[in-house]
């Protein structure tokens, strides 16, 4: 009796431990121009299922072993009034074990549903990508939020007089670093990465696309993630003459200082340091959330077998010029372009660029990286080196105009 006695109390231990490994411990809710991502992390993994519901369209989650707790119930609220795709979210006890999500939507969409491993500060994740149900519409869904980042470039010819004498406009994609489940590094005093590119990126476009020759476009304007595939098939989609990926450094001693620009290489990094950090920055993909189910058929679209000597040798003259730039406002971490293979300069036609403002671990160069009056000057000097640039290289003429995506 007290050996069956002890035998129930042990499985009711274990299964209370294992609804306490289930428990979700935080919801996030990532709105986008082009899809809103709803993520779940979980102390363990969790049996789940889903499918979608029409008249109304709904999405549906079944979690198993998952109680409705608070941080589940808590997702319903995070849902802004302008979502794109997400009316709301009910979350209650389906049956016994089982708790629902019902995602009510505002549109059909295409749901990728996935799970992540542990990553950086995260635990295990699941993820809801919600894209719109038709193909068609998820590329106009990209181009007007292009469109929107870029402005028209009719529009921008016609609002000066002097845009008229140039043959076509420069169009310069710029990608602010990180974003959404990726705050990238993080400054002593709590300064988000992703916050930080993002300003100065904003502050970057404005000041390019007040030149008589040139508009910008932003990979993202807003605080939601983006893989890197898609912030290279973007600045394709725009027909960019220049991509520049915006972030701020980190480094395991808070004393390392100093502003850098990075290209690409095909023949291993110029250094330690650059591999170190190329790896840092490629991990972007594990620590947003890419689905792996899909990356590498996106992969095999986008960055297609070509030889990139050209596009090197281009980033490595253009990086040079914002290098003396940077120099004139800060102190530069190295006095030359490193080169390391950094995922998101890998777009075969356009020269690319990565520019390390400064070092985000360092308090000092934090504090100055908060301080809108430096974003400024960093932005500035970055748009000088590129107007160097193509003062001494002017792009080539178009078979066709630069699309307004």
């Amino acid at each position: 009796m007290h050996r069956a006695y002890g035998y129930l109390i042990g499985l009711l231990l274990m299964l209370l431990a294992g609804a306490a490994a289930a428990t979700v411990t935080a919801t996030r809710v990532w709105p986008s121009p082009e899809y809103t991502r709803i993520t779940l992390e979980l102390a363990a993994e969790v049996g789940h299922k889903h499918f979608t519901l029409t008249g109304p369209d709904r999405l549906v989650l079944d979690l198993e072993g998952v109680e409705p707790v608070a941080a589940l119930t808590e997702l319903a609220g995070k849902v802004a009034a302008n979502d794109p795709y997400i009316a709301g979210i009910r979350v209650a006890r389906n049956r016994p074990g089982v708790t629902r999500v019902v995602v009510e939507l505002k549109t059909a969409v295409r749901p990728q549903v996935f799970t992540l491993r542990p990553m950086g500060e995260y635990g295990h994740r699941l993820v809801m990508d919600l894209y719109p149900a038709s193909l068609d519409a998820i590329e106009r869904q990209v181009e007007n939020a292009i469109a929107q980042a870029g402005g028209s470039t009719a529009g921008s010819a016609q609002a000066g007089g002097a845009r008229s004498a140039y043959t076509r406009l420069i169009t310069i994609a710029i990608d602010a670093g990180h974003g959404g489940e990726d705050p990238g590094a993080i400054g002593a005093r709590g300064t988000r990465e992703k916050d930080v590119t993002l300003s100065i990126a904003r502050r970057l476009k404005a000041m390019i696309d007040k030149q008589d020759n040139m508009r910008a476009v932003l990979t993202r304007d807003g605080d939601y993630f983006v893989a890197l595939h898609e912030r290279v098939n973007r600045a394709r989609r725009a027909n960019a003459d220049l991509f520049v990926s915006v972030h701020a450094d980190a480094w395991v001693r808070p004393d390392a200082r100093g502003s850098s620009v990075y290209a690409l290489s095909e023949r291993g990094a110029t250094s330690a340091a650059a591999q170190w950090l190329a790896k840092r920055e490629n991990d972007a993909d594990l620590i947003g959330g890419v689905n792996l189910a899909v990356r590498d058929r996106y992969l095999k679209q986008t960055l297609i077998d070509l030889s990139q000597t050209a596009q090197i040798a281009d980033s490595l003259i253009v990086g040079r010029e914002v290098l003396e730039e940077l120099g004139g406002i800060n102190r530069l971490h190295k006095p030359r372009v490193e080169q390391a293979g950094f995922a998101v300069l890998k777009a075969p036609d356009i020269p690319s660029i990565l520019v390390e403002t400064a070092f985000i671990s360092n308090p000092e160069e934090e504090k100055r990286l908060n301080d809108e009056a430096y974003q400024d000057k960093m932005a500035a000097a970055i748009v000088n080196g590129i107007k160097r640039y193509f003062e001494r290289n002017p792009p080539l003429a178009r078979d066709r105009p630069a699309r307004n995506l």
